[in-house]
């Protein structure tokens, strides 16, 4: 008979074990038994201070592991053995036996390449701080094993395990370890493969730990070896160094990029590795002097570039334009060749059976992404439109528009048809958001006078708003059954609606008139009931307690939708009579008592920046709608009903109303432009304040300035009308708020405000001896400057209707621009900067600021 130990075998063969993998096992087992286990908590560890017993029992442990096939790795007697092999690896490693330390480290590394990372990682934390402390060993060998071990468990690291792991490295001063290893480099014996290590160890730190980059770019000895190996010739030096420039962000010399001798698949590798830092002030510093850098970006993203390297080409250039700062810095070097590679690379697509390869789709992802630059405004746009964006959008959006000659001949209805049906088709859907973002950029910031005529853009033009317009009444007809069985579908129509009401009041005519008009008739046979609808819905929302992700796109979508048709007279009147107005009131009190605030992106995951939760030292300033996207629907919405004149007299909208009143609904909008919301919440709000009298920005240090407007005290000049009626105001107010009520002769010629006038030195020459009577013209109204006084005070003025012509030509005398704006009711206009109320100027260059900048 077989002895039990046989027998034992056999079962194990039977099961996938061979026998020599069993053997071995048990001699590992035999090993690690002549060492001392015990017991600390729930864990089970090991040590042994003999030498020659620790070198036995890390041989065992590596012909174990050598021995386990892909097959064998998931089988309980290698995975119960895991936690064994790292305790005995740990107490060997703390034990720093030079004997011993070199194979042990490269054990490490030989457990973390062959054993699945999902069995590993619950122990590998514990190898972080002995493979950390043993980083600056004397035997280059051990240093570079570590580094090598430690650099993979890093890159594997959960989220959940950074900041105990962040707390380990920084007690055991590894940043600094590597920091001093490299800067020691250039002048030793170490070698290449050192240093390769010790940098991707370094760049890997860098990226995950954001604590870490300030010690490093700010090393200036690092910096000054850094630059120093530039000129090694070695290729493998020059990986090393960008990839650890991508983490420090510091710009470095970029010429052997185009060196002949690096072949592709070099530079795809350089390319991968050399992305921008995750810092922000690393990021600007490669673009100060980023021309070469650019360049190389650029051809990288070109046509005759493999897909692969054109891919990370836009990802690095998506990178450098995380803020608004940082792109239009990019694009002030090179912006028609990005422009261009965009194009290129929204166009260099072929379907096969219908289909796109998927590495086609990937790159059309990453153009499409980059395009999204378009959301701010600038030079681009421009270049986007000589480069046919449109005829670009549609090819994509209706699969290479080839009947562009025919279209025109072609009944509307029998246009809607075609359109209907290429939208219909199961292609390129996951790009359709990002095509309706762009359009809707690019109607927001074009031009008045934009001719589509130019370019030959007017066939394509009206196709997109069609597509548009069609899209968006089809969400809005199909409404909650959308919402509840396709979140994918609404999320697209949320795109297109949001593209038809940026094209509706977009400041071109031509876009605004013809998305008007194509509206209007596609809305012809459902218009009323699809309105019906969003009106039930907002009113829904109203009484509801849950309000979810699908709840809030829908609520979006029928915002825009009655905010679109407040602009076409029929649908207009019906939202009146059917009560919009006060619908819209009380949502707008809805999103304010509830503290709702939703940002476009809950909308959007095609926005979301996969590096943002990485990201430190970028000024990411707020988008204009900020992060209460509802809030803004609902104001711009009733903006529109009382631009339109749809309410004949302001209290007809609070008739009924007992908790909420016109002089509170006033008070809210007071708030909202005093706080810190977003730009585009403010404007929208100021702008409904002028249908009830008030003109201006309300702002907390205007009120309180403000109550020096009735106060004598401290008042040092005169304002003397010509029927010898006087108003006594403060210099300082006026030199720095209105600069041009002030004679000529107490004005600087030298420095001039930014309205044209002069304000600071009219200051610094006068204050603490302003005693001077000023005459005006007998043209000047006495209550048009009482008003323009309480502007320049409070920020705002309360005035009726028949005060505004006269205050009209006082203001624009005074070039007072946006007090002429408010009293002219002119729509805000998308991405502008809302006035603040500073009088920094008035004090000295160290002096204190009353308020922090221009809001942006």
């Amino acid at each position: 008979m077989r002895s039990s130990k046989q027998a034992a075998a056999a079962t194990e063969n039977n099961r996938g074990i061979s026998g020599h993998m069993f053997t071995l096992h048990q001699r590992l087992y035999h090993a690690l038994n002549l060492g001392t286990r015990y017991s600390e908590g729930k864990e089970r560890k090991w040590k042994c201070t003999d030498i020659e017993i620790q070198r036995h029992v890390v041989r065992s442990i590596s012909s174990f592991i050598e021995s386990a096939s892909p097959d064998t790795l998931h089988h309980p007697l290698v995975k119960d053995s895991v936690a064994d092999i790292v305790w005995a690896l740990v107490w060997i490693l703390q034990h720093k036996s030079e004997a011993v330390l070199s194979i042990a480290a490269n054990v490490v590394v030989k457990l973390i390449r062959i054993i699945p990372n999902s069995i590993l990682q619950p122990y590998s934390l514990y190898l972080v701080h002995p493979l950390a402390s043993v980083l600056s060993s004397c035997r280059m060998e051990v240093s570079i094993a570590c580094a090598t071990a430690l650099n993979m468990i890093l890159s594997n690291l959960s989220a959940t395990r950074e900041k105990i792991v962040w707390e380990i490295l920084s007690e055991t001063k590894t940043v600094f370890l590597i920091v001093r290893g490299i800067r020691e480099f250039s002048g030793g014996p170490m070698s290449t493969e050192y240093f390769q290590e010790m940098a991707s160890l370094l760049s890997t730190i860098l990226q995950k730990w954001s604590a870490s980059r300030f010690s490093v770019w700010n090393d200036t000895k690092l910096m000054e070896v850094l630059e120093a190996m530039h000129e090694n010739p070695d290729v493998s030096i020059k990986v090393a160094l960008l990839k650890l420039y991508s983490g420090i962000g510091i710009i470095i010399c970029t010429e052997f990029f185009f060196m002949n001798s690096i072949r592709l698949k070099i530079v795809k590798q350089l390319l991968l590795i050399c992305m921008p830092a995750l810092c922000g002030n690393g990021a600007m510093k490669l673009l100060q002097n980023g021309e070469a850098l650019l360049q190389m970006m650029v051809l990288c993203m070109g046509r005759s570039r493999p897909l692969s390297v054109q891919m990370e080409g836009f990802r690095l250039a998506q990178r450098l334009a995380t803020n608004k700062q940082g792109c239009l810095k990019m694009l002030s070097l090179c912006c028609e060749p990005i422009v261009k590679a965009i194009i290129d690379g929204m166009t260099g697509w072929t379907l096969s059976s219908g289909k796109i390869a998927n590495d086609q789709m990937s790159l059309l992802v990453e153009a499409c992404r980059l395009a999204l630059i378009i959301r701010w405004d600038g030079e681009h746009h421009d270049y986007f439109w000589k480069k046919g964006i449109d005829k670009v959008l549609l090819d994509l959006l209706l699969e290479k528009f080839q009947n562009g000659q025919s279209v025109h001949l072609l009944t509307l209805e029998e246009q809607m048809s075609e359109a209907q049906e290429a939208l219909n088709a199961d292609v390129l859907l996951v790009l359709r958001p990002y095509m309706w973002d762009i359009l809707g950029w690019l109607a927001i910031y074009c031009r008045e006078d934009f001719n589509p005529n130019i370019h030959s853009h007017e066939l394509h033009i009206d196709m997109l708003i069609r597509c548009a317009c069609l899209t968006f009444t089809d969400s809005v007809r199909k409404g909650w059954q959308i919402c509840q069985s396709d979140l994918s579908e609404t999320l697209r129509s949320e795109s297109a609606s949001r593209a038809v009401l940026m094209m509706i009041y977009s400041p071109c005519k031509y876009i605004a008139s013809k998305a008007r008009s194509m509206l209007s008739e596609i809305l012809k046979p459902t218009g009323k009931e699809s309105l019906k609808h969003s009106l039930r819905i907002l009113n829904f929302t109203l009484t509801r307690d849950n309000f979810g992700i699908p709840d809030m796109l829908q609520t979006g979508i029928n915002l825009v939708a009655l905010t679109c048709c407040a602009c076409l007279a029929w649908y207009r009147s019906y939202i009146v009579k059917s009560g919009g107005v006060k619908t819209l009131l009380a949502f707008i009190k809805w999103c304010l008592s509830n503290d709702v605030h939703i940002g476009r992106l809950s909308f959007a995951p095609h926005l979301h920046n996969i590096f943002s939760q990485r990201l430190c030292c970028w000024v990411c300033e707020e988008d204009w709608e900020g992060n209460d996207i509802l809030l803004l629907y609902g104001l711009w919405g009733l903006a529109e009903l009382l631009h339109y004149g749809s309410i004949s007299k302001n209290v007809d909208i609070f008739s009924g109303q007992v908790e909420y009143t016109e002089a509170q609904f006033v008070r809210m909008l007071q708030e909202i432009c005093s706080d810190n919301s977003a730009l585009g919440l403010k404007w929208n709000a100021a702008y409904i304040l002028s249908y009830f009298g008030f003109y201006g920005f309300p702002c907390k240090l205007g009120r309180r300035i403000g109550k020096a407007l009735d106060e004598n005290e401290f008042a040092d000049t005169r304002i003397i009308l010509a029927k010898g009626e006087s108003m006594s105001v403060h210099g300082v107010v006026l030199a720095i708020r209105c600069p041009s009520l002030l004679p000529p002769e107490e004005l600087s010629r030298d420095e001039k405000a930014s309205d044209g006038s002069s304000g600071r030195c009219a200051v610094d020459k006068q204050y603490g001896k302003f005693k001077k009577d000023i005459r005006l013209s007998s043209h000047v109204d006495n209550q048009a400057l009482s008003k323009l006084l309480e502007f320049v005070y409070l920020g705002y003025l309360h005035s009726s209707d028949e005060h505004v012509k006269k205050l009209k030509i006082l203001a624009k005398h005074c070039r007072l621009q946006p007090l002429s704006t408010m009293l002219g009711r002119r729509r805000p206009k998308w991405g502008t900067l809302f006035p603040i109320y500073d009088l920094t100027p008035a004090l000295a260059p160290t002096g204190h600021h009353f308020s922090y900048g221009t809001s942006s």
